[in-house]
């Protein structure tokens, strides 16, 4: 193929992207992340789709922090970890971060999703299964993909079907069976029943990995994540997560498990060993993230009203919602275009969303996913509840 029909065909793509609202525009901050941020333009708006959850990504706190790793190690390592790119502060990093989830060790990579695709290769082989729910995030998935163990999937949250599956793979002679799951699916707002996954598990003598990328620091006792709140911290093998979310919102994700786990991902993980190690600058930050985050119930106390009083409110004006009992809530859509529209409104009237459509979520399940942040107070809460009801008034989506 010519490049000018490869171009022409990539022109097609794009076009076809607008024509069914599938087309994602990048918002232009002018300003730090918060509860409230500047766009383009100078106006200020409430921020309603960060994951930013704790608001702890503007925290002077950690900008010092940041800082002082920074004056101290300079600005980048330059080096993968193995070679010279590896400080007492990424150590430093790994020990809190195993420390404060309650694991033997941790590992850290430039985001979770190198995490993700880093954990299944080198622990898995041609004699192994990987069980995964249908709804795991894409880095689950792709991360999979380069095992040469068997693959499998389950009907997302049914332990029924989870059990049926997990049998299949034993008798069709599998050695080793991970169970993969998504601590919290993050497009819908719910959370996994690890109790339910980790009995499954114990029933087949299988593993079982989590990512809790939506869940930790502000999920369970102390912000530990949602193995904390189910109790099965000891029951979890694998536990990945991020530190750009609620644990301060720069980069950089994490595996953690046993020790020897950690050891064998340091050798054979190969986003480990071909990528950059973290910056100085989002290390230190991350150490003072998760202290701050350890402290930090008031804010989680926050974040959990505010997502009561957003989930009650939106449906008394006649919203259907996703979720419970976590901060994402999805307020359904359906359609792409129409969510991208009402999306395009409620900025106009102040309040910053973003609508997903496919294949972000499946087609036809087009919505706007909100996320509460413990920055916002009730007034905040009322006045978001008031402009997605006029909009959706507007637009002829509530009776």
């Amino acid at each position: 193929m010519s490049r000018e029909r490869f171009l022409e065909r990539v022109h097609t793509r794009l076009d076809d992207l607008q024509a069914q609202g599938l087309y994602k525009h990048e918002r232009t901050l002018v300003s730090p992340q918060g509860g409230s941020v500047v766009v383009e333009g100078g106006r200020e708006v409430l921020n309603l789709c960060a994951n930013n959850y704790l608001g702890l990504a503007d925290d002077p706190r950690l900008v010092e922090a940041a800082s002082d790793a920074m004056e101290r190690y300079g600005y980048g390592m330059a080096s993968v970890r193995f070679i010279c790119g590896t400080t007492d502060i990424h150590h430093e990093l790994e020990r809190a971060t195993a420390d404060f989830l309650g694991t033997e060790a941790s590992i850290t990579f430039a985001a979770c999703f190198d995490a993700n695709g880093a954990v299944f290769e080198p622990l898995l082989g041609d004699g192994d299964a990987i069980v995964s729910d249908t709804l795991n995030h894409a880095s689950i998935i792709d991360g999979i993909r380069l095992s040469k163990a068997a693959r499998y999937r389950y009907a997302t949250r049914d332990l029924e079907d989870l059990d049926r599956v997990v049998a299949e793979a034993v008798e069709n002679g599998a050695e080793t069976v991970m169970i993969a799951t998504d601590g919290v699916f993050s497009m819908d707002g719910f959370i996994a029943d690890l109790t339910g996954i980790c009995d499954v598990a114990d029933r087949y003598d299988a593993l079982v990995m989590v990512d809790d990328c939506h869940a930790t620091g502000f999920v369970g006792p102390g912000g530990r994540g949602t193995p904390a709140l189910h109790d099965v911290v000891e029951r979890v093998d694998i536990l990945t997560g991020t530190f750009g979310k609620a644990l301060g919102g720069g980069m950089g994700g994490f595996i953690a498990a046993r020790q020897e786990i950690v050891d064998l991902m340091r050798q054979r993980a190969r986003p480990y060993l071909f990528s950059n190690a973290l910056a100085p600058g989002l290390v230190g930050g991350a150490i003072a993230g998760l202290s701050l985050v350890a402290a930090a119930d008031d804010r989680r106390a926050q974040l959990h009203r505010n997502a009561q009083r957003f989930r009650e409110g939106m449906t008394a004006a006649g919203f259907a919602l996703r979720g419970a009992g976590h901060p994402i809530i999805p307020v359904m859509i359906g359609d792409a275009a129409t969510a991208t529209e009402m999306a395009d409104r409620l900025l106009d009237l102040g309040i910053y969303v973003i609508a997903f459509s496919y294949p972000v979520v499946p087609k036809g399940g087009a919505r706007i996913r909100t996320q509460m942040n413990a920055a916002h107070g009730d007034d905040d809460i009322d006045r978001t509840i008031e402009a997605f009801t006029a909009v959706g008034t507007e637009m002829g989506l509530l009776a």
